[in-house]
């Protein structure tokens, strides 16, 4: 290498520092680029800003009013506030995505009477990906463990896995957040007993003598787990205020699908689907409670398969004028 090569690769590695350090910390004016350097800065990043977030006057979780007044609150809204907004990447896509999912759980939750609010709760669990598997084994987009599926009606087994079924795990949900309301009287304790369990949650409540989810001091994960709900909510209420700009067609749709009930035992999925249109890849993500590439079924129980109309996993050409 000769050396004007290796003094222009330690300016530009010199610059790059610079310009990932503005833009973690601060760069309201342009970065002075020495003349004859070749480095390119984008306009983005000329007029990149990171600014402190507004907290509301007030603000409510399910129907409960959250104590801003108390500066452990205040800050801990602030701080998901902040993860959660400049995480951009991460937030545009629970946006995309929960154009899909969310008109899937609302109407569960309102027949069960849940709050709308515990959709967000589905959204932090699992970022809506269907196949998540938590460290401890949790799985589904509301990261049930096995046996607690069990306990609230979930069929787990190596074949089914009703954990990855979207309605039947989002009713199942509701029953669990139910039955903690009922004991608690409280949604707000309700959302950390579904994180931590209710012997968790009972523990703290005996050893601290308080009842509200907001004055307990809980381990990490369970202390910021209502506020990052409550923040995704503040951010989705109106994305474009923090920054979030999504046109109709940049939202992931719906996939148009009818029912096919089986009493019988399936010898191939691969098959399965041909017979309907259809393929291996996308019988399995309409239907990733489906576990096996067969089912064996031996006990004649109806499932309910899934199946895309056609057409459903095209992509919609352009519009015309």
């Amino acid at each position: 290498m000769s050396a004007y090569i290796k003094v222009l690769s330690i300016s530009s590695s010199v610059i790059a520092v610079a310009l990932v350090f503005s833009l973690f910390v601060h760069s309201s004016a342009p970065i002075q680029v020495p003349p004859g350097d070749e480095v390119e800065i984008s306009l983005f990043q000329k007029n990149y800003s990171v600014h402190a977030l507004p907290i509301p006057d007030e603000l409510y979780f399910a129907g409960e009013r959250v104590p801003l007044e108390k500066t452990y609150v205040r800050e801990g809204f602030d701080r998901e506030m902040l993860v959660n907004t400049y995480w951009q990447s991460q937030t545009l896509l629970f946006l995309k995505r929960a154009n899909r999912y969310f008109p899937v759980i609302e109407p569960i939750l309102a027949s069960e009477g849940v709050p709308d609010d515990f959709k967000y709760l589905a959204l932090i669990e699992s970022g809506f990906l269907e196949r998540a598997v938590s460290p401890a084994g949790a799985a589904g987009i509301w990261q049930f463990l096995a046996g607690t599926a069990r306990d609230f009606g979930l069929e787990v087994s190596k074949e089914v896995d009703e954990r990855y079924h979207l309605e039947k795990s989002t009713a199942a949900a509701a029953r669990y957040l139910k039955s903690a309301y009922e004991k608690y009287g409280s949604w707000s304790l309700a959302a950390a007993a579904y994180n931590a369990g209710i012997r968790g949650i009972d523990r703290q409540i005996g050893r601290q003598k308080v009842d509200s989810y907001y004055d307990l001091l809980l381990v990490e994960e369970t202390s910021r787990y209502v506020f990052r709900i409550i923040a995704i909510k503040e951010i989705f209420s109106n994305p474009q205020k923090f920054g979030f700009h999504l046109g109709v067609d940049d939202l992931y749709p719906v996939i148009e699908t009818y029912d096919v009930e089986v009493k019988a035992p399936i010898a191939d999925f691969a098959d399965f689907a041909q017979s309907h249109g259809a393929t291996y890849r996308e019988i399995k993500d309409l239907n990733p409670w489906l576990r096996e590439t067969f089912l064996s079924n031996s006990s004649g129980k109806k499932y309910v398969i899934k199946v895309p109309k056609p057409g459903a996993f095209l992509v919609p050409g352009p519009k015309e004028d």
